[in-house]
């Protein structure tokens, strides 16, 4: 199935693309998605065991499931003051 992912900060940076489109095996789940995205972008692969995914307008951990519909956002760790 395709996911609609938006992608924030370092992770849409290395990507080069605010929004992209994965193939994630039907039924997906996060982890998934993540494996998908490190695949797709290579370079977000250092990222992705860390980022924190938003299904809906909740975060989610890897074993959620994903649907074709659902609004799907990745956010690198920040840190800073």
């Amino acid at each position: 199935m395709k996911i609609t992912v938006q992608l924030f900060a370092r992770a849409r940076d290395l990507a080069g693309a605010e929004h992209v489109e994965l193939d994630v095996p039907a039924p997906g789940r996060v982890a998934d998605l993540k494996r998908s995205l490190a695949s797709r972008f290579p370079q977000v692969s250092p990222l992705v065991p860390s980022l924190l995914v938003a299904v809906g307008t909740d975060y989610a951990n890897d074993q959620t499931q994903l649907s074709p519909d659902v609004a799907v956002a990745c956010f690198p760790p920040v840190s800073g003051g």
